[in-house]
């Protein structure tokens, strides 16, 4: 659980952190339960780095590559009749 809440920091997953402290805030003045419920859903998904999809929408934690060597493209060589 630590290591979630400590790594992978990007703007987004910042964003979603800001603005769930500033809805929350702003839901404690103004006494709107409906925005402190929005704020906590974001400072949730900011805390486990998750996202709103059904798969998520959290950005790939690994580079998987299977071949680092780039595709070289085929040529045809085409002369003029």
């Amino acid at each position: 659980m630590m290591d979630t809440l400590l790594k992978n920091w990007h703007f987004v997953r910042g964003l979603r952190l800001g603005l769930g402290v500033f809805l929350i805030y702003q839901a404690v003045a103004g006494k709107d339960q409906m925005m402190g419920f929005f704020g906590a859903f974001l400072l949730f998904q900011a805390a486990t780095n998750t996202g709103c999809g059904p798969s998520g929408c959290t950005p790939p934690m690994t580079n998987d590559k299977n071949d680092d060597a780039p595709i070289e493209p085929e040529f045809e060589i085409i002369k003029p009749k």
